[in-house]
């Protein structure tokens, strides 16, 4: 099935580096952060990586999928965790659509919860 190969690919996004998103994102992705990062595309979102601390650890809770097609949603409840820092929590949201090369990830979005 689909969305197992898609949560794994979701969570390496999670912890992977600049080397896993170059295979594995749309060319022309588009990923929307919290200020100050805001809104990234393309080969901005790769170039991001390579200035920002990788995260340690993640856990996914809360996960959904849907789809339609050669595209799917997967939206879920992040709590990311790096070395010395408190964990981060997010609600986010993944769209993957598959191609001639396979799925790929084509835009993400994460909403920080508070408290």
């Amino acid at each position: 099935m689909a969305h197992d190969e898609l949560w794994k690919m979701e969570k390496s996004f999670w912890l992977d580096g600049p080397e896993f998103y170059g295979r594995a994102m749309a060319p022309d992705a588009r990923m929307v952060f919290p200020d100050p990062v805001g809104i990234l595309a393309g080969e901005e979102i790769v170039e991001g990586l390579k200035q920002a601390p990788r995260w340690a650890e993640v856990r996914f809770d809360e996960r959904e999928a849907t789809g339609m097609g050669d595209t799917v949603v997967l939206a879920y409840r992040a709590t990311g965790k790096r070395k010395g820092e408190a964990a981060y929590v997010a609600l986010c949201m993944s769209t993957y659509v598959k191609g001639d090369e396979g799925w790929r990830l084509l835009a993400h979005q994460q909403s920080p919860v508070s408290g």
